[in-house]
């Protein structure tokens, strides 16, 4: 592939006519392959207002594209189809420039040091979770669920998402008096949902203030313990856990922990389903913007991480695999987004509304290209004798 000079995208191009050397390459060698034209007029074209992106992107990859977005560097009417594309395309995995070094300096990173640790498990609860509970109420269901919706039968978000939260109970097999663990139970959706249709005790756990506060609020009524607390800091036997995406935080370093935790924890008898988004591909470094930007410390797990990590500590019933619905539910919250921002525009600026309309409609990009999985994956202690049939 070409080596492209950053010298030719800080001259001074016309943007609607004549495109800078740097930008005809972009163009020709990476852009074409996903049908991407620069100052096109399809929905997922991009439109050029700073010439200077093309340096960036060589620079910084998908950090230096994300960037020039939220400040306006470039624009596209349809980010969702803009991103399935490239994704389709694999353009993530044809850096040019120095990007490709700074990709491979962050895996490297991830291999030599524990990003998720507990001394920065907290971090991503600060940044995400606590940037205010009036976003999350506008842009999610009723029962605030930030996961991926089961949208089988569904016709909105909150069908899908109740659809969801009944798939994992039926999974679970829970049953009145059982006491069920929720590891990151976020807003307590989950916790409430159980509590109340199945009649189960639950204590639940998050590393977002924001998040236990409300969670607290919202199950008052019912047997449940929502707790600000670190997964490895549990103790104590359940018949039941869940963890419904919360995986995408633990990291590599910390896999084998996680599990260890889970087998330690988990009655012999008893049933645990991890609810994950997942990747094909095995790799050491996570997407650079979603994790300066959106999810500190974040990794999305291979299907070969789970594995390793989870053989003989957990016995594997069933793998189910719904992947597409989360295009459908981040569409939904992207549109939730949208018709709230009026109202929560007084508590953000600009630059976060670009910042999260880029997340939410590149993440939907994500799970259309099918480069994201979204995994349910139940297991039995290997000591248990139960039998298990999957439900759908």
């Amino acid at each position: 592939m070409t080596e492209y000079s950053f010298n030719d995208a800080e001259k001074s191009y016309p943007n609607s006519a004549t495109l800078p050397p740097l930008a005809r390459r972009f163009q020709q060698e990476l852009l074409d392959l996903a049908d991407v034209k620069l100052n096109g007029d399809r929905p997922w074209d991009i439109t050029v207002h700073d010439n200077r992106l093309f340096a960036r992107v060589a620079r910084s990859g998908s950090v230096g594209l994300g960037e020039s977005y939220i400040e306006g560097w470039w624009d596209c009417e349809r980010l969702d189809m803009l991103f399935t594309r490239i994704l389709g395309a694999q353009l993530n995995r044809k850096l040019i420039g120095t990007a490709r070094i700074k990709l491979a300096f962050s895996a490297l990173s991830h291999m030599m040091f524990n990003f998720q640790s507990l001394a920065r498990a907290y971090q991503v609860g600060e940044v995400h979770y606590d940037i205010g509970n009036q976003l999350y109420e506008r842009m999610l269901d009723p029962y605030m669920i930030y996961s991926c919706g089961y949208w089988k039968d569904a016709e909105n978000l909150a069908q899908a998402q109740e659809h969801k939260l009944d798939l994992i109970c039926r999974k679970l097999q829970l049953e009145p008096g059982m006491h069920l663990l929720d590891i990151g139970c976020g807003w307590g959706g989950l916790a409430l949902y159980a509590a109340k249709h199945y009649g189960v005790k639950v204590t639940g756990i998050t590393i977002s203030r924001e998040q236990q506060k409300l969670a607290a609020q919202l199950t008052h009524d019912y047997d449940v313990d929502i707790r600000l607390e670190d997964y490895r800091h549990l103790t104590g036997k359940f018949d039941r856990i869940v963890s419904v995406g919360m995986f995408e935080h633990v990291g590599r370093k910390n896999y084998r922990t996680y599990f260890d935790v889970v087998n330690r924890l988990l009655k012999k008898e008893g049933l645990f389903l991890l609810h994950t988004i997942g990747e094909e591909p095995t790799s050491d470094a996570g997407d650079r913007f979603i994790s300066k930007y959106i999810f500190p410390n974040g990794k999305v797990p291979s299907r070969k991480h789970i594995n390793d990590n989870s053989v003989d500590l957990l016995r594997l019933e069933d793998w189910h695999n719904f992947g597409p619905d989360y295009d459908t539910t981040l569409m939904a919250w992207a549109e939730n987004f949208e018709q709230s921002w009026p109202d929560l525009k007084q508590d953000y600026n600009d630059r976060f509304y670009r910042m999260w309309r880029y997340y939410l409609y590149s993440c939907a990009g994500y799970f259309r290209s099918r480069e994201g999985q979204l995994w349910q994956l139940v297991y039995s202690h290997p000591q248990g004798q139960r039998s298990y049939h999957s439900v759908r």
